[in-house]
């Protein structure tokens, strides 16, 4: 019978020193995610919410990538709905204990919304990051309605989601998408210190403010995902996102015709 530690669906989590916890994803090197992997982030969160040993959580991953968004391949298996995952989802952003996201690589497409999710981003700069949703012919998932304006303000986002752009980690700070730049070497251990800074403040209080600042976020999340699976599953049916999988995999510039 595997310990609520252990490695099952390609997660893993590790209680450190100092009330801190990992949370690892263990598929490289592009980490990309399905609804199990999804499910298992959040049964961690909420069996280290429930360990007094724990007061923050460090998401991070092992490999090239954080995330490289969910596998487009298997988007024809029923377990790979979008409104299935995003329940899931709705776990992640509910669980109460505070998360630093540690982000090399590439966090794209539902990998920036999984980065969204936590309460802090730290990078390197050369990180990348991107919604390419719209280079896919797609809707936006994962909460990115939500949170990316919460995160950039209206305008970044809706640059970043039009255009489906990348930005470098020194370009994501600007914009605050990212809240620590460091070199790559000291990325882990950035985010260990970050989340040990929060670790010593008073457990109760920080849960208290964290639950204040994000009073009304879980709602607003349940909403957007739900409106993002309707939209995703519509858009699905199109040619234009036949042709942004097909370019993608083809690594070439997608021609959209608008149907």
């Amino acid at each position: 019978m595997p310990s609520y530690l252990d490695e099952v669906d390609g997660v893993a989590a590790t209680i450190r020193d100092g009330f801190v916890a990992t949370v690892e994803l263990r598929r490289p090197p592009n980490n990309f995610f399905d609804i199990g992997m999804i499910r298992r982030i959040a049964e961690l969160y909420d069996a280290l919410a429930a360990d007094r040993l724990v007061r923050v959580i460090v998401l991070c991953a092992e490999g090239k990538h954080f995330c490289a968004g969910a596998d487009l391949s298997d988007r024809d298996s029923p377990a790979a709905g979008p409104t299935e995952l995003y329940r899931e989802a709705v776990r992640v952003f509910a669980a109460p204990l505070p998360v630093v996201a540690a982000v090399q690589g590439a966090a794209i497409g539902g990998g920036l919304g999984l980065a969204c999710s936590a309460d802090f981003r730290v990078a390197s700069p050369n990180a990348r990051f991107a919604a390419n949703f719209a280079q896919l012919g797609f809707h936006q998932g994962f909460a990115l309605s939500v949170t990316l304006p919460r995160i950039v303000g209206q305008q970044h986002a809706l640059d970043l989601l039009y255009t489906g752009r990348r930005v470098d980690g020194a370009e994501a700070a600007r914009i605050g998408l990212v809240d620590r730049l460091v070199d790559a070497e000291q990325l882990r251990d950035a985010a260990l210190e970050f989340a040990t800074a929060i670790a010593r403040s008073a457990p109760l209080a920080v849960q208290s403010i964290r639950a204040t600042m994000r009073a009304d976020l879980v709602d607003a999340v349940r909403a957007a995902v739900e409106r993002e699976a309707t939209e995703q599953l519509r858009l699905q049916q199109t040619a234009d996102f036949r042709e942004g999988v097909r370019a993608s995999a083809e690594r070439r510039q997608p021609a959209f015709g608008g149907e």
